[in-house]
């Protein structure tokens, strides 16, 4: 960084074993949909030497987007490790998804770095989902920069793009967010568009010409460096601010003028405990081109200014029993601690493992402890369990190099982990350790499927069970009252993928079926019941008599069963057969098939045979009076209700009301926060809220959040019983 001389590339195309955690950096690219993170990916490692000109491997794919769904959809969809040489050190890029559905694939990456590349597009701007990760990176710490891409655009502005940065990164202090670079452009073009041909330094004062396809240094013409002297003097002010040499900033304000190498050392300090954010400008190389440019000044920064491993305290461990336990930050030498962050099946050599070392060094073959991470509430197998660790390798498109080891800080793939799963914990066999798990958002939009036929239902449990173990943002229920499968998703193209890899991984064709909440029956009134099962025909008959009293109970009771039967009318062997038969009637329910709930049946009186009377005849008796009584009353059909929790930017807050009134809800408070965000509190009918994950997101342009969790269940309106009521019948 700072304007450094060319530096040599690494070996092209080679698996790098890191010795060191010093010569490691982990990067993540950070952006929306259409920012330009692949292609910046792909231009980096062409000027690293890890691909060709075409930005290729050797078997001709490109170092990321592999995954033949995101072919299919031009998209990424997944979290993708494309590892580097550069000066001496081995760099691991992190290209996460930018589209939100996929928010679980970027936590993943942002617990596998060390700092965070926001990858902003000069045509598009800054959108609010990528404000909330910068926020979401600012409360742990997390050093960060800023590139901006698609300078080809013709509505490209440098200038304008640094101030929205500078407004949306640096609300706590703007002379933060500065860039380190100016463009430089051509001769304008027939469409009177100047190209972005190269970068004038603002420290060096140095100009980088890009426009013979590789990086070139040359002194500024005149006329240039007034141009410049602005920007670099609020340039030069900002990094003196966060200078730990408080006698600087008097110093340079008493006429000094500041060393370069002093400048440059504060500069890359500051990016590193994450007070200072540069700027910078890169586009893809042209055709034939060996570099893009501002590739060699982001992998300078890189290199100089983001942190190493050694930098970044570890997360909290444990023993399994829940005991803290001190692991020192990043020793190769210390207790084996690594975090699964990505898992994904391979049709040749099964389940892949993307690996974080955190302490300690993990070598090919070796047996290793899996410690599970506790989302059993996800449809995930918790287990802890000894593995033995198959080869160790790099991906560098469809390809895995091998590696020799992994230490600490370093990342790698993992072969044949049969049980792990994303989050999952690796240590010594004979040292268990786990770590704390990151934050997962929580699948809020349910997909119900079945099975297409009889041997796609063979394979579907497995192929779900997959699933759930690749990506901890699914959730997988079966639902015991409705009897649907159901696999709870972030988003509509979250859930397009997962029915896409169920087709084309694991060879289970599923049909999507309208999702139904779970539906509940009370009494409205006390009513009565006689139950009355008497049959004889031939041999041993069945005689049994029963009368009961309902009466419905306050939200939460369930069932209750009172026995006052006086004078043994009925036999105290066969009062629990009849309680037995209410409550199998009560599971089943009396009135539109669904589960009665929140009466107390009171038994009254009976009678009974002293040779035809049995248990079976008392339990269907028993169902006989609750029917009865069923028929005999008003019914009320009751809808789970949710308590919903929307976080909102102010400007959104009235059509968040808006909406969630529309939806039979009831705003009961709201709460202003931090950043210009409400926080709206709401009950809403669950059979309400089955897209509100797509609907919410299209509301605030992708910039709310919300929680869900099950509040009760309450009457429905006549009018909506009625018509559900009616399905029920014609599904009958």
């Amino acid at each position: 960084m700072g304007d450094k001389a060319n530096a040599h590339p690494g070996a092209a195309g080679r698996a790098t074993a890191a010795d060191h955690p010093a010569s490691v950096r982990n990067v993540v690219l950070v952006g929306h949909s259409g920012s330009g993170k692949t292609t910046l990916v792909e231009a980096l490692a062409l000027t690293a030497g890890a691909v060709n000109r075409a930005g290729r491997v050797e078997d001709g794919t490109a170092v990321s987007d592999y995954d033949e769904i995101e072919h299919r959809q031009q998209r990424s969809v997944q979290l993708s490790l494309v590892p580097v040489t550069w000066d001496g050190y081995k760099i691991n890029i992190l290209d996460t998804p930018g589209y939100a559905d996929f928010v679980g694939e970027l936590r993943a990456g942002l617990r596998a770095a060390d700092a965070a590349l926001f990858v902003v597009s000069a045509s598009d701007g800054v959108d609010g989902s990528t404000r909330m990760v910068w926020e979401e990176c600012a409360a742990v710490g997390m050093p960060r920069a800023i590139v901006v891409t698609h300078l080809e655009s013709a509505r490209a502005d440098f200038d304008t793009m640094t101030r929205i940065c500078a407004e949306a990164f640096g609300a706590d202090d703007p002379d933060a967010v500065l860039p380190l670079y100016l463009p430089l452009h051509g001769e304008p073009g027939p469409d009177g568009h100047a190209p972005v041909t190269g970068l004038i330094g603002l420290l060096s004062q140095r100009l980088f010409d890009y426009s013979s396809g590789a990086r070139e240094e040359a002194e500024p013409v005149d006329g240039q460096l007034p141009l410049i002297e602005e920007a670099r003097n609020r340039l030069i002010e900002g990094i003196i601010a966060e200078s730990e040499d408080e006698s600087l900033m008097d110093r340079y304000l008493g006429g000094e003028e500041i060393d370069f190498k002093t400048l440059v050392q504060d500069l890359e300090r500051a990016v590193a405990r994450g007070a200072f954010f540069p700027v910078l400008a890169a586009a893809p190389a042209a055709e034939g081109a060996r570099q893009g440019l501002g590739t060699v000044e982001l992998l300078e920064l890189i290199t100089g200014g983001f942190p190493t491993p050694l930098e970044r305290a570890a997360p909290a461990v444990t023993t399994p029993d829940g005991a803290a336990r001190e692991v020192r930050a990043c020793d190769p030498d210390g207790p084996l601690v690594a975090e699964v962050v990505k898992t994904a099946s391979d049709p040749y050599v099964g389940r892949v493992s993307l690996v974080r070392v955190f302490s300690g060094t993990l070598r090919p073959d070796e047996t290793v402890h899996v410690s599970g991470h506790g989302l059993t509430d996800r449809g995930h197998e918790d287990h802890d369990v000894d593995e033995r660790v198959g080869a160790l390798s790099a991906p560098f498109g469809k390809q895995q190099r091998a590696l020799t080891h992994c230490i600490a800080g370093d990342l790698a793939c993992v072969a044949k982990l049969n049980r792990a799963e994303t989050g999952d914990t690796l240590s010594a066999k004979d040292d268990p350790l786990l770590m704390e798990p990151w934050q997962m958002p929580d699948p809020l939009l349910p997909l119900a499927i079945q099975a297409h036929s009889k041997a796609d239902e063979d394979k579907l449990s497995q192929g779900l069970g997959r699933l759930v173990a690749e990506d901890p943002t699914m959730r997988l229920e079966q639902n015991q009252h409705t009897h649907q499968v159901v696999l709870w998703c972030l988003g509509e193209a979250h859930a397009d993928v997962a029915l896409e890899r169920l087709r084309s991984r694991y060879g289970v064709q599923v049909d999507v079926v309208p999702h139904q909440v779970s539906l509940r029956e009370t009494f409205a009134a006390r009513s009565a019941g006689r139950g009355r099962h008497v049959k004889q025909s031939g041999g041993h008959g069945q005689y049994a008599i029963c009368e009961i009293e309902v009466e419905p109970l306050p939200n939460g009771s369930g069932i209750e069963f009172v026995d006052k039967v006086v004078g043994g009318a009925v036999p105290r062997q066969f009062i629990p057969s009849v309680e037995k038969g209410v409550r199998a009637q009560a599971a089943r329910g009396v009135a539109a098939g669904h589960p009665l709930i929140d009466v107390r049946i009171t038994l009254l009186d009976g009678k009974a045979h002293s040779v035809d009377s049995s248990d079976a005849a008392f339990q269907t008796a028993g169902a006989l009076a609750l029917r009865e009584a069923a028929a005999e009353a008003r019914i009320h059909l009751l809808e789970p209700v949710a308590e919903v929790t929307v976080m909102v930017g102010d400007d959104y807050v009235g059509a968040v009301m808006s909406d969630l009134s529309g939806r039979r809800g009831r705003v009961v408070g709201t709460e202003q926060t931090s950043g210009g965000r409400t926080l709206v509190r709401a009950e809403v009918p669950e059979m309400e809220i089955g897209r509100y994950a797509v609907d919410l997101r299209s509301l605030s342009h992708g910039t709310a959040r919300f929680r869900r969790s099950y509040a009760r269940h309450e009457p429905m309106p006549p009018q909506i019983a009625e018509r559900m009521r009616e399905r029920t019948r014609e599904a009958s």
